[in-house]
C-alpha cells in the first residue's frame, strides 16, 4: 500500500457515529479478555435503570389448538369436506369416504390417486380395478365396505406432508372410530403410520388390534377392531410378484371376522 492514502472525512465520521451507536466506545483495554470463554448470564445482565422487556409472541406464530372433531359420522363427513379439514389449503378437490356407516370392513388409504379426482371417488382406475378383484377375492365389494383416505385431498408431491401427519392421523384414527368396524384394512405406508404409527412393511402379517374409542392398540372386546396392514393396488401393478403376500395378508383380514 502507498505512503499517502485519502481517506474520505464523511466515511471515517460514519463509522465511528456506527460503533458509537453500538456501544463501542473504547478499542483496546488495559484487562485482558478471553474471547473463547462460554458467555455467563452477567454477560446478559441489563444496564443499571434498565429493565428487560418481553415481547409478545406474533398472532402468526401462535398456532390455534385444533378444535375438537365432530361425534357423529354424519357431522364428521361434513367436517371432512369443510374448511376447518387440514388439507383445505391444498389444491385439488377433496374426495368423502364411501360406504356403509355401519360396516364390518373399512379400506384406508394414504390418498386419492391422479384419477381419483376425475372419477369423483377413491380407488378408481386400474388401481381400483385391480381393488375390486381383491375385494371379490374375499367374498365382498364396494357396497359392502367403507372407504376411505388419509388425506382427502392428493398432495402436490402424492406424499402426505411430515409436519401434518400427526393431525391426520387422529383425524383418520377417529373417523374409524366412528365407523367401528370390525376389521380395517390400510394400504400403504402412510395409512400405517396413521393408524398404527409404523411402517407397513413392519406392521405387514399380524392382525393388530385397535380400540376403536380411545385408538390405542392391545384392546380386546366389544371395542376392537382387528388391523391389518398391506400393499396398496398400485404397488402392486408395479410389483405383481408382491401379490401372493397381498393374498394371505387378505386372508388374515377375514380370518374369524364372523367370530
Amino acid at each position: 500500500m502507498g505512503a499517502y492514502q485519502t481517506i474520505d472525512p464523511a466515511l471515517a465520521a460514519s463509522a465511528l457515529e456506527w460503533w458509537h451507536d453500538a456501544g463501542v466506545d473504547l478499542i483496546v483495554g488495559d484487562d485482558p479478555f478471553d474471547w473463547l470463554a462460554t458467555p455467563t448470564d452477567e454477560a446478559f445482565a441489563p444496564m443499571p435503570g434498565l429493565a428487560l422487556v418481553t415481547l409478545p409472541a406474533s398472532p402468526a406464530a401462535i398456532a390455534p389448538a385444533p378444535a375438537a372433531l365432530p361425534d357423529t359420522l354424519e357431522a364428521f363427513a361434513t367436517w371432512r369436506m369443510g374448511p376447518e379439514a387440514p388439507e383445505q389449503g391444498w389444491t385439488g378437490i377433496s374426495l368423502a369416504a364411501s360406504g356403509p356407516a355401519d360396516a364390518a370392513v373399512m379400506i384406508l388409504v394414504d390418498c386419492p390417486d391422479r384419477d381419483d379426482g376425475q372419477a369423483g371417488q377413491l380407488l378408481s382406475g386400474a388401481p381400483g380395478r385391480l381393488f375390486d378383484r381383491m375385494l371379490a377375492a374375499i367374498g365382498l365389494s364396494r357396497d359392502a365396505v367403507h372407504i376411505a383416505a388419509v388425506c382427502a385431498r392428493r398432495p402436490a408431491a402424492g406424499r402426505m406432508p411430515r409436519e401434518l401427519e400427526t393431525r391426520l392421523g387422529e383425524v383418520s384414527r377417529h373417523h374409524v372410530g366412528l365407523v367401528a368396524p370390525k376389521r380395517l384394512l390400510l394400504l400403504g405406508n402412510a395409512a400405517s403410520r396413521a393408524i398404527l404409527g409404523t411402517e407397513m412393511g413392519q406392521a405387514r402379517g399380524i392382525l393388530h388390534r385397535l380400540n376403536h374409542r380411545t385408538g390405542t392398540e392391545g384392546s380386546t372386546g366389544e371395542q376392537d377392531t382387528g388391523v391389518v396392514a398391506s400393499f396398496h393396488p398400485r404397488f402392486l401393478l408395479e410389483k405383481p410378484v408382491a401379490k401372493a403376500e397381498a393374498w394371505r395378508d387378505l386372508q388374515l383380514l377375514m380370518k374369524d371376522i364372523g367370530a
